[in-house]
């Protein structure tokens, strides 16, 4: 699709449109984003998610048994939600895009992104009354409603400084002014995207109130600086040192002179000002999966020609759930494929269709080599549906 074509899943602007008017600029209430949407998942099935061991689901209560406000985490059982009032409490699951396909299947409609900006799809529930309280978040977020109604209020950006309520668990804005005009209630289909740093406050106003969070990954300066060094470090190992062929006497032996500080700033410069490995280093990071444990590799090597076999006589492979694919060009013909955190070089055609064809089938080995990054790929886990004894 062009990025000058209308759609309806932006209130009728075209990608360009929005991405130089609203993304990490300014809210967009979209009225019918996906109109006659209908939720793939029931209120039962999230609880269900939410008692499974290593899903990542928290339970807030405004008025917790403990405290104010009080947070728990899962997995969780048949009591805990059998104990709960009729409302004011929320219950959150992060990535069930992992876990449903057909939730998975909603982030084909955001390919105005880039793929490897997604996060994931977190799931929330509540009763009327319902909420996590006023609060900001510092990444890209597209609300959509899937069920139910909740009453959406923004309140400005008000800033790294600004005062949260103590003694909680939750990082809830101790001031919250609702902005003129910025207060509305969203129905089935209706979507509000938020940039980072804009404070809001969602109540659920319904008793199957489903909101679907598509969150952007946006690694702060100080997670990019810390793993880049650490892969630097690793590149680079202890050969390279502290020089000064150029020493002088020192006037005052006790002194870190300016030409000291300029030696040490010219070696981290020489380390880091390397566009080449920044780009293998940012590749492997932002396809780094979201749980490493969630992968399961497979148990016996995967014969290729096995593999090719499959595909040609009607096979199809797929992309694992809360697997994550990117590329970089190299030159005409090849790519650097980043999967899962790992970075092969293949054929660049047969990357890119890797990376935005939902199903491989056997039309891809028509490329060079492809058999063997697919037999590769299944090995990792980052492919599915491949078995030997079918």
């Amino acid at each position: 699709m062009s990025s000058n074509t209308p759609r309806q899943l932006l209130g009728g602007l075209s990608a360009a449109q929005f991405l130089s008017r609203h993304w990490q600029k300014s809210p967009l209430l979209i009225r019918g984003a996906l109109p006659g949407f209908v939720s793939p998942l029931e209120p039962d099935d999230l609880a269900g998610l939410a008692c499974e061991e290593g899903v990542e689901a928290r339970l807030v209560e405004e008025n917790g048994p403990d405290k104010a406000w009080q947070v728990s985490h899962g997995p969780f059982d048949e009591d805990t939600f059998t104990r709960l009032p009729e409302n004011g409490w929320s219950l959150l699951v992060q990535a069930v895009d992992h876990y449903v396909p057909e939730v998975a299947e909603l982030l084909e409609s955001f390919d105005f992104l880039p793929r490897w900006r997604l996060d994931d799809i977190m799931v929330s529930y509540a009763p009327p009354g319902g909420s996590v309280g006023p609060h900001v978040d510092q990444y890209d977020v597209f609300l959509l409603q899937a069920s139910g109604r909740r009453h959406w209020q923004l309140g400005g950006s008000p800033g790294a400084d600004a005062g949260l309520v103590p003694g909680i668990d939750l990082r809830i804005l101790e001031n919250f002014a609702v902005q003129a005009g910025q207060d509305w209630v969203l129905e089935p289909g209706d979507m509000l995207y938020l940039p980072p740093g804009v404070a809001h406050h969602g109540v659920s106003q319904s008793d199957d109130c489903l909101t679907f969070s598509i969150g952007f990954r946006a690694p702060s300066a100080d997670e990019i600086v810390t793993a880049f060094a650490d892969y630097i470090g690793e590149q680079l190992g202890d050969s390279q040192r502290y020089g000064d062929a150029d020493l002088q006497p020192p006037a005052r032996p006790g002194e870190l002179d300016d030409q000291a500080v300029e030696r040490v700033r010219r070696l981290l410069l020489d380390a880091i000002d390397r566009p080449e490995q920044i780009a293998q280093w940012f590749g492997r990071a932002m396809t780094q999966p979201k749980y490493l444990d969630q992968l399961v590799p497979a148990e016996e090597p995967t014969p290729a020609a096995e593999l090719r076999a499959a595909l040609e006589a009607g096979g199809e492979l797929s992309r694992t759930l809360g697997s994550r694919f990117a590329w970089r060009q190299l030159d005409e013909s090849r790519a650097t494929l980043f999967v899962d955190g790992d970075a092969m070089v293949c054929d660049l055609a047969l990357a890119q269709r890797l990376t935005s064809s939902p199903m491989i089938d056997a039309s891809l080995l028509a490329y060079p080599d492809a058999d063997r990054l697919l037999a590769t790929l299944v090995d990792s886990g980052s492919l599915s549906g491949f078995d030997e004894e079918d």
